[in-house]
């Protein structure tokens, strides 16, 4: 009769009915379109239009099938080998899902085997008592779904952890190839700068040439050797600049620079094959591809889940001990018939007068989860405003390098011929330090510009959800698996 209750208690605690709140997702606050207009001239084109190119959607590509550089793609191998960012963020994955587990454990009962011996002296007399039992104590019956609320709420902080873990790779995926970025473009502002130092030493000795034989004044070599000198300083800066974003690599991926790795900025930054073509979809594509975004909604059912088990709280808890084994005053007789021994004590505990506790915890909780869905719903307006941004950026920046290349042109053009007006007499040297001047400036624009162009080609991958694997096929089915749970 006692197990047949024991087990009738436990088919009716595993058929309760949960009284977590219903979860629906929240309503997205954003358009259901990116925005149009004339800084987005490029957007719709560059969306795929049918399934059958749903695959160079950012999140669908892996960052090796992204990223065509193989220093890049070596320095973002390395980065998720030996980051200690990611590193930590991959334990306290480890850690939560161990948190799940303990929490799981509890909807189960523990059973213990002991075992005692007990010699008691009491007026000259010597009693012995000996025991053998198995049984479980203190077992929570969840008749009301408390212990199921808070599995289900460590099941979400677990998934919460793991979809944070996949943003910092995703954050550290680009912040690398954003410092690659910055070492390329300071490569190619340093050799702006070194050209320019060459070219003002070459003008300055001939400006000294000219005043010898009566065709410069003393001004024009001091204004050829304060040009000279801004040109040697702004080669020293940019070499301090090059060291600190090598530097700065190091930190990044957590180890020494490959030995092959050497220069190039200039040659790359001209490159417009760096990175692959994609896709910027919709934005409801972010809800189930942005990592941060399913960080904030499985935040978001942890708090649910905590709602339920905090009205839980309002019910009986029902705790169950058991136990059965053996007992005798003799060693040699604890196994003989007739010393079978055995409890069975459950305990009600049923809350009547608590101050309005119960009722301030469940406050709490729904109060909590309000902030969540505030917080989720932040979540996606960022989202939707850094694509949008960077959308913006990505018809832009084309027409803005192509001007910029146009300038350079113009520049050297005005360079050359006012240095040739001014070999012949036909012009100052003002002009050809102004003509100096404006090339340099536009060298250096042109250099800042497609810095910004492609730093913003990785923002976009980065912001619609790109690099979560390795390459596109296993993109895909990661995708596919994230979407399952």
């Amino acid at each position: 009769m006692k197990v047949k209750l024991l087990c009738a208690l436990c088919a009716i605690a595993l058929s309760a009915c949960s009284l977590d709140p219903v979860y629906q997702r929240p309503a997205s606050p954003v358009a259901t379109a990116w925005p149009t207009g004339e800084a987005y001239a490029t957007s719709a084109s560059a969306t795929p239009a049918t399934p059958a190119d749903a695959s160079s959607f950012a999140p669908d590509v892996g960052w090796q099938d992204f990223f065509k550089d193989a220093r890049l793609q070596k320095l973002i191998a390395l980065a998720l080998d030996h980051n200690r960012d990611l590193r930590v963020a991959a334990l306290q994955v480890a850690e939560y899902e161990a948190q799940y587990r303990i929490t799981r454990a509890a909807l189960a009962p523990a059973i213990d085997a002991g075992g005692s011996l007990t010699n008691t002296r009491s007026d000259g007399a010597v009693s012995h008592s000996n025991t053998v039992s198995v049984g479980t104590t203190s077992w929570e019956i969840d008749f009301f779904g408390r212990l199921r609320s808070l599995k289900r709420q460590a099941l979400e902080n677990y998934l919460s952890t793991q979809a944070s873990r996949t943003s910092t790779q995703l954050s550290l995926v680009a912040d690398v190839a954003t410092d690659y970025l910055q070492l390329l473009s300071d490569e190619a502002l340093l050799k702006v700068a070194t050209d320019t130092a060459t070219a003002n030493q070459s003008t300055y000795d001939l400006t000294v040439s000219m005043m010898k034989i009566g065709s410069a004044s003393l001004q024009d070599v001091r204004e050829a050797q304060t040009s000279l000198a801004s040109a040697r300083a702004s080669v020293a800066s940019y070499t301090r600049a090059v060291a600190q974003d090598r530097n700065n690599l190091v930190a990044e991926i957590g180890c020494p620079l490959p030995d092959d790795f050497g220069g190039g900025g200039p040659t790359l930054l001209e490159s417009d094959a760096m990175f692959a073509d994609i896709g910027a979809g919709m934005p409801s594509d972010l809800l189930a591809r942005r990592p941060d975004i399913i960080e904030a909604e499985h935040t978001l059912k942890a708090a649910n889940a905590n709602i339920g088990a905090a009205r839980a709280a309002f019910f009986p808890k029902i705790e169950l001990t058991a136990t059965a084994g053996t007992a005798s005053t003799s060693l040699s007789q604890l196994f003989k018939a007739s010393t079978g021994a055995w409890t069975f004590a459950p305990t009600i505990t049923m809350p009547i007068l608590d101050y309005g506790s119960n009722k301030a915890s469940l406050d709490v909780a729904k109060i909590e989860k309000d902030i969540d869905v505030a917080d989720y719903e932040k979540t996606i307006q960022t989202a939707f405003k850094e694509v949008s941004n960077a959308l913006a950026g990505r018809a832009t920046y084309d027409d803005q390098v192509a001007a910029d290349r146009d300038y350079v042109k113009s520049a050297q053009d005005y360079y050359d011929l006012a240095q040739a007006r001014f070999r012949t007499g036909t012009d100052s040297f003002l002009t050809v330090l102004s003509a100096q001047r404006t090339l340099y400036t536009a060298q250096e624009q042109l250099v800042t510009d497609q810095l910004a162009k492609l730093s913003n080609q990785v923002t976009l991958y980065k912001v619609l959800g790109g690099g979560w694997s390795q390459t596109s096929q296993t993109a895909r089915t990661a995708q596919t698996s994230q979407a399952a749970l």
